[in-house]
């Protein structure tokens, strides 16, 4: 059976607006969300500041996402492991631990990226800045 495009394109629009919903209803309960929602705007406008190549701003670009996106999941793993074990459960701790350790892996290679492609460019500012 065929769905007239009409019907198809409005679940695709559908489709991105529960996505939407999703990363909002994430911001609004997990504070660890907001603190990269924070670290995006400063690494956002640092990368404003100084000249950087396409490639180092698509570098910052995937860094930045890798966390969201590894956050997101994480948050996604906590709801769905406290939703099917809501009592303690040794193996439901190490899954959302398991998942918490994903974010740290991903915070810190963007950490990495962030201050490889910045650290040089923000000191070459500053000496343009100052001297």
């Amino acid at each position: 059976m065929t769905t007239p495009r009409h019907g198809r394109r409005r679940r695709e629009v559908d489709s991105f607006r529960w996505a939407a919903r999703g990363v909002r209803a994430a911001l609004v309960r997990e504070p660890h969300l907001r603190f990269h929602a924070a670290a995006t705007v400063v690494v956002a406008v640092l990368a404003a500041l100084v000249p950087l190549t396409p490639a180092e701003r698509a570098a910052l670009g995937l860094a930045v996402g890798l966390v969201w996106v590894a956050e997101l999941v994480n948050t996604a793993v906590e709801r769905l492991v406290d939703l099917v074990s809501p009592g303690f459960d040794p193996v439901a701790g190490q899954v959302k631990d398991i998942a918490a350790g994903a974010v740290l892996v991903a915070a810190v290679v963007a950490a990495g990226v962030g201050a490889t492609v910045l650290g040089p460019a923000l000191a070459g500012w500053v000496r343009s800045a100052v001297g």
